[in-house]
């Protein structure tokens, strides 16, 4: 009889394999997960290591195991303000999608809600809603989570996440856990720095007593602005921060760049500032057609545009 010999796992595989045993059983833990399914853009490479860690300790243990392995991290949202470069991410990227961090919990006598920072913020605006909370409505229109909208200080139709915000949750890179007042923390237009050295598990949110029917209607004619200008294809939201002169949807139009195509990426007809993919894209296509608009708008209207999505990983 001839002994088979089993392949040796290389590195990925054995620290997968390490960070596994150090995790509990509900925790999801698997190695070169490919990461387009998991961005609203469908484009991008794989992660070494993914994780979904069941709990707030899981999620500490995966930050000690990669601080002590020397490893990189990056905590996933819902993917919809993300660009994943094609050669994926190197390290361990994060998702808190598991229920401990997708909790939405309502005290409806002081119009708040506890929210864990996986929790879709479509779904916080559906329970305000039910809730009688008004003030959650523009949240209705952004596809993301808590805790990525508290990255970016993301906001739509007139709002914005720190508007709504009475404390928050979070943890440092080293696993301890803090909760703060949101005064505590300084966040300006689409950014707030403390999070870029800090994860953020849940929020308090705050709103005020509303009628439902009223909150229905405000929820309803966000859905419709949203349905009405922007692509149903998949894209990663708005491609540009807005400069200071003018809405960059607008600067685009103007630049007649609307359905200016690379690869399998295109510059959406019903919004200047998305850019949609049609299944066949990289991101290699969607990073040179953001180029090319970056240097249309400089050169034209001497207007230096800022990325808005963010953009991850390795070309290789």
């Amino acid at each position: 009889m001839i002994a088979v010999l089993e392949p040796e796992m290389d590195t990925v595989e054995q620290n997968a394999e390490a960070l596994k045993s150090r995790l509990t059983p509900a925790s999801v833990i698997r190695a070169r997960e490919p990461l387009a399914k998991r961005t609203t853009l469908r484009v991008g490479g794989a992660a070494d290591i993914y994780v979904e860690p069941a709990t707030e300790a899981d999620l500490a243990q995966t930050l000690r195991f990669a601080a002590e392995h020397s490893l990189a991290f990056f905590v996933l949202g819902r993917g919809s303000n993300l660009l994943i470069r094609d050669g994926g991410v190197r390290g361990i990227v994060i998702s808190l999608t598991q229920p401990h961090f997708s909790r939405i919990e309502v005290v409806a006598r002081e119009h708040k809600m506890v929210c864990g920072g996986g929790a879709k913020l479509k779904d916080v605006a559906n329970a305000a809603k039910r809730n009688g909370i008004a003030g959650m409505e523009f949240l209705e229109g952004i596809p993301g989570s808590v805790g990525g909208a508290l990255r970016m200080n993301a906001g739509a139709y007139g709002g914005a996440m720190f508007d709504v915000v009475d404390s928050l949750r979070f943890m440092d890179f080293a696993g301890n856990v803090q909760e703060v007042p949101v005064e505590r923390v300084q966040a300006s237009y689409r950014s707030c720095p403390f999070f870029k050295t800090h994860i953020a598990v849940g929020a308090v949110l705050k709103g005020q007593a509303g009628q439902r029917d009223s909150i229905e209607k405000r929820m309803a004619e966000c859905s419709q602005k949203r349905w009405s200008s922007q692509p149903k294809a998949p894209s990663a939201g708005c491609a540009f921060k807005n400069p200071s002169a003018i809405p960059a949807g607008r600067l685009v139009e103007e630049l007649k760049l609307k359905g200016t195509r690379v690869g399998g990426a295109m510059v959406s007809f019903e919004h200047g500032n998305f850019i949609v993919t049609d299944g066949t894209a990289t991101a290699a296509d969607v990073l040179r057609l953001m180029a090319l608009i970056k240097e249309r708008a400089l050169a034209e209207r001497g207007i230096t545009l800022e990325s808005e999505v963010q953009i991850i990983g390795s070309d290789e």
